[in-house]
């Protein structure tokens, strides 16, 4: 059994959550939801907000949104909290709404960093955002967190602002920003808030929250962990640290003078501007022997005495500054910003400094000259204990979207539905953070590796509460997972490795020794939930880590033969080491062996279950001939992918490094380091979305010119074995994206009479594979011959 969480560094490292003396003002007690109007607050018996949080997503009353975990922890914490939820960013005014903040602002622009809600991978307007009621796009200003920290600024200038959320944790330092193409400045010194809380933040919203409350300046407040700040030279709480100069590379080590071989010590010593006495003493001596014409004796000549090794007794090595006073000096925002070596550099060390046991503080200026600031950044926030996280999960949230977005009939299930809400509406959160260190993925950059997980009794107990008390739950619980879907209560079986550990990712390139893999927790809250009354079916909607999953071939059974609702997606990502590589993502063999064990349990339970690959185009690191090989894998195997994920650069992901800097930052940064390919350019970027989309003619003629150009003709044929035919079909030049709403797909098109699919065609995520049960997809209605 893994040890429990409890006994860990982390949990002996920092002061409880509910150890904190409650503010006056919780005797006003708990609210049904955070109000949103004035109107709200004073029925509530409020004069005021001590705290309001404004956010870009709709709020709801949900511990999946975050809005709603701070609002709800600060509540219990007895401080009177409202939401300014989407307000139009174009005056200050809607920032008034609630009126002046006795505490301060907490801005967030969401779930989601707002660039990529509001931008495809093409940098396309998206048409729909899952987080607005109705599904509809444009609520929310691109860098979201940005534009309202400056209205809050506006609406009250003296007001305090506290930056949390995805949005800000990825921007933290300079950062390269994929929809200007080009480095920008830390958000904290564009937004000019005063404080940004990156990671899960309440640990770090807590203190800062009763240190405000206690009168105690917000510009005094730079030793809370899981924080970065602007800070100015002169700066009294700079004092006592000791700097490390990480601001270069390929700095050579001292050069010594060559040595000459025929230089007399007195020449040296003349070279100087000095002599050697006792040279001069043995030559006199040597010369007045002479004279008399005895031997000489040379007084400089002494025995030899052994002292004791000055680095055996603690001297005479480098001494390593304590950790907890060290601050790394990264590369400037000016250097990155023109350097894009130094860029990856930075972002190494950024990478190697995330373990909240051993990171050190990190300092990066910005601006030269008088002008010149200091973004300081804290080490991370110390991860949440189990009896925490229960606290967190089991405040008395709502568990549904505020009122104000109702339907006439007061529900949510019309054009007022919130599709995100919908999503996890009856889903259950069970642990927290992920050690895969997938280097696309900004997981582990906010929530951190260290896995942070719910009792039992908790997950029970809100399982319980959706069965009894959610408006439409029919008896299946959607998910019971995470950031990934097992890794609850998995970690280091050494505490003491876990807060020393320095390696940015658990099970690459092979699962570490002392990861331990024991699903038995998992498996036993999946059998304790499922055996609940009026409980039906528990699926696991979360992305699996099979090459973890293999390990315990009871998990995988107990998965495969309870918890499967047809089909199970997965994420090889690819199938060639390259691009793998790039990733930190196991090879396809692990795959392989899922699969059999997969097929291997649906078979003993009778059931015809189906594994659905997702892949990634354009990763840093894929060649074209990576892509061709991927295509030939999906072929061989019967797939027809139906939606592609192409590479998004996030901010601040390894990945997105590679990509600006054509170097791997996994490895030592050098001028000559290793380099990587880089899938730019948009005509390169569609031929790898269309080796990954093979199977659609619209693609054959990009295809076919690039396999000649490539020398492997051989695959163009109208044979079984080739990849692509040499005939070119009519065709309506559709494609389905991923969120639908941004082009008009086959479906659509069917939906509306235009197209009508081929004989025995069926649209389905993969077509190849059976239609659901459901009966989502449903091949088109028959047409008369009259009608045609």
């Amino acid at each position: 059994m893994n040890a429990p969480v409890d006994v860990s560094f982390f949990a002996r490292a920092a002061k409880p959550l509910t150890s904190y003396r409650k503010y006056w003002a919780a005797r006003f007690g708990t609210a049904r939801f955070l109000p949103m109007s004035r109107k709200e607050m004073e029925a509530l018996g409020w004069d005021s907000c001590d705290i309001i949080v404004v956010t870009g997503d709709a709020y709801v009353d949900h511990p999946s949104f975050g809005m709603a975990v701070i609002g709800r922890m600060l509540e219990a914490q007895g401080f009177r909290v409202g939401i300014i939820a989407q307000p139009d960013w174009q005056s200050a005014d809607p920032f008034k709404a609630l009126g002046k903040p006795n505490l301060f602002f907490g801005v967030t622009a969401g779930n989601m960093d707002s660039m990529i809600n509001r931008y495809t991978a093409d940098r396309k307007i998206r048409s729909d955002d899952a987080y607005t009621p109705g599904d509809v796009g444009g609520r929310r200003p691109d860098r979201a967190a940005l534009v309202y920290s400056q209205r809050c600024k506006e609406a009250y200038s003296d007001v305090p602002i506290v930056m949390g959320g995805i949005e800000g944790s990825l921007r933290r330092i300079a950062h390269y920003d994929y929809w200007q193409d080009k480095v920008r400045r830390s958000i904290v010194m564009d937004s000019k808030c005063d404080l940004l809380l990156y990671g899960n933040a309440e640990r770090a919203i807590v203190e800062i929250a009763h240190r405000l409350a206690a009168r105690e300046p917000v510009e005094q407040i730079t030793d809370v962990r899981g924080t970065a700040f602007i800070r100015r030279s002169g700066d009294e709480s700079a004092q006592g640290w000791f700097e490390i100069d990480s601001t270069s590379v390929d700095e050579p080590g001292r050069v010594e003078a060559h040595v000459n071989p025929y230089l007399m010590i007195s020449e040296q010593a003349r070279e100087q501007g000095a002599s050697c006495a006792k040279e001069e003493a043995a030559q006199a001596v040597a010369a007045q022997a002479e004279a008399a014409g005895s031997p000489a004796v040379n007084p400089a000549i002494q025995p030899l005495t052994f002292v004791p090794n000055p680095a055996l007794q603690g001297r005479g090595r480098l001494k390593v500054p304590p950790r907890d006073r060290s601050v790394i000096r990264l590369p400037s925002y000016e250097q990155v910003r023109s350097d894009p070596v130094l860029y990856a550099h930075a972002n190494r060390v950024l990478h190697l400094e995330t373990n909240p046991g051993n990171a050190r503080a990190l300092v990066q200026a910005h601006g030269e000259g008088h002008t010149a600031r200091d973004i300081w950044i804290n080490p991370p926030p110390i991860p949440l204990t189990t009896a925490e996280m229960d606290h967190v999960f089991d405040l008395p949230y709502a568990r549904s979207p505020h009122p104000a977005y109702a339907d006439e009939q007061g529900g949510h299930d019309g054009a007022t539905k919130i599709p995100a809400w919908e999503m996890i509406r009856f889903s259950v959160n069970i642990m927290r953070g992920c050690f895969g260190g997938c280097t696309f993925c900004s997981i582990t950059e906010h929530e951190g590796r260290i896995i942070q997980s719910r009792s039992e009794d908790s997950i029970i107990k809100e399982v319980e509460a959706i069965r009894d008390s959610v408006k439409g739950f029919t008896g299946t619980i959607s998910d019971l997972g995470g950031p990934t879907a097992n890794m609850y209560r998995i970690g280091c079986k050494s505490p003491e490795i876990e807060s020393a550990c320095r390696k940015p990712s658990c099970v690459y390139p092979g699962i570490c020794p002392n990861l331990n893999t024991n699903h038995d927790p998992l498996i036993k809250i999946y059998r304790r939930a499922r055996a609940l009354k009026g409980i039906k079916k528990i699926l696991i909607g979360s992305g699996l880590r099979y090459d973890l999953a293999v390990k315990s071939p009871e998990y995988v059974k107990e998965l495969v033969q309870h918890h499967v609702g047809g089909y199970l997606k997965i994420a090889p990502e690819h199938t060639e080491q390259g691009p793998l590589t790039k990733m930190m993502k196991p090879g396809i063999g692990s795959y392989d062996k899922f699969k059999q064990m997969f097929e291997k349990y649906s078979a003993e339970a009778g059931k015809k279950q189906y594994l659905i690959p997702y892949f990634i185009a354009a990763h840093p690191g894929t060649s074209d001939e990576d892509m061709m090989n991927l295509a030939i894998w999906l072929k061989k195997n019967g797939f027809r992918a139906d939606q592609v994920q192409t590479f998004y650069p996030s901010p601040m992901a390894t990945a997105t490094a590679m990509y600006h800097s054509n170097k791997n930052p996994l490895r030592k940064i050098t001028r000559d380091s290793e380099a990587v390919d880089i899938v730019r350019g948009e005509k390169r970027r569609r031929l790898h979305k269309a080796f990954l989309r093979y199977h659609d003619a619209n693609n054959w003629p990009l295809l076919r010119e690039a396999l000649k150009a490539m020398g492997r003709a051989d695959l163009i044929g109208n044979g079984k074995h080739h990849l692509i035919p040499t005939f070119q079909p009519l065709t309506d030049g559709s494609y389905q994206s991923a969120r639908r709403k941004n082009s008009t797909g086959v479906a659509d098109k069917v939906a509306l009479g235009k197209v009508q699919p081929g004989r025995g065609k069926l649209l389905t995520q993969h077509t190849g594979l059976p239609p659901r049960a459901t009966g989502a997809a449903k091949p088109a209605p028959k047409i008369s011959k009259k009608a045609r």
